[in-house]
């Protein structure tokens, strides 16, 4: 896996939370022998044992269910000790959700519609957003209680601590939630990162653009998960595949910031290579002479 994503020439690879526990010894070979460098881990990597495919949220740090939320700590605590393992500075965390109706699966549906600019569809948005409101703060206490025992350990392992962007409006954090962590845990260790995909989803629901969200956070942004994205919520689409204009996140790209490709299959490996060598020309950050 590691060796394809090289001769494509990445690298760097972030190992994301599909990787299950029988691939963990190879990855550590390829890394020390100097096959491909690790840029950042997504939580939970590796996969908790029975666990066969990706489950970003198969363990909540948010769950009101003690059990669960221990499980959640105890399995970051695993990705932070294999980051650690292989020099990767960054794991990107999901923090949970607030126990509530899906609002974004109607908010799709309506956006797919063409209804996204409709009296119906405002009602639902400030519906979903009152009642997040309502419930969010019990939720928002139990991510808080985990991340008082996650973030000093990354602190011991010298780690920081990427806030992804949040597909759902119901899940943890939203735009302001991360602000809120940020100047809670400081930004030697907690910051944010910017997903693409997500972030559109939240612009199209008229929310936040993507340029505000970037704005806000231009200080204490630590990466980026790029992907292309088509509307209304078919994200992880190599460059050209979707809609959106890279352009709009040159300004906010440094060259200290992790920009991660989050692409899914089936794509071939020589259309991406070729897709995201085009892309980066226009997200390679500008020096003047």
């Amino acid at each position: 896996m590691l060796n394809e994503i090289r001769a494509l020439g990445f690298e760097f690879a972030e190992l994301s939370h599909g990787i299950r526990l029988s691939l963990v010894d190879g990855i550590q070979k390829a890394v020390a022998a100097g096959e491909i460098k690790i840029s950042s881990l997504h939580n939970f990597c590796p996969l908790p044992v029975g666990v066969n495919g990706p489950a970003p949220d198969y363990y909540r740090p948010s769950a009101l269910r003690e059990g669960e939320r221990e499980l959640a700590i105890r399995h970051t605590l695993r990705t932070l000790d294999f980051a650690a393992s292989l020099s990767a500075p960054v794991v990107v965390l999901h923090l949970g959700a607030i126990e509530m109706r899906r609002y974004t699966e109607k908010l799709l549906d309506l956006f797919a519609a063409g209804r996204a600019q409709t009296p119906k569809f405002e009602r639902v948005r400030e519906k979903a957003l009152a009642v997040r409101a309502k419930k969010q703060q019990k939720f928002f206490e139990q991510v808080l209680r985990s991340l008082d025992v996650i973030v000093p350990e990354a602190q011991k392992r010298k780690l920081k601590l990427g806030l992804e962007t949040r597909f759902c409006l119901e899940e943890i954090p939203s735009e302001t939630e991360v602000g809120e962590l940020i100047r809670r845990y400081g930004v030697d260790t907690v910051a944010y990162w910017h997903d693409v995909g997500h972030a559109q989803v939240k612009e199209n629901f008229g929310l936040a653009s993507q340029e505000t969200m970037l704005r806000q956070y231009q200080s204490c942004t630590v990466g980026m998960h790029l992907q292309d994205f088509a509307p209304p919520a078919f994200d992880h689409q190599p460059p050209g595949g979707g809609t959106i204009d890279f352009s709009r996140l040159t300004p906010f790209v440094t060259e200290e910031m992790i920009c991660a490709w989050e692409i899914h299959s089936p794509w071939p490996g020589e259309k991406i290579a070729t897709a995201v060598k085009q892309a980066q020309e226009i997200l390679r950050p500008k020096t003047t002479a």
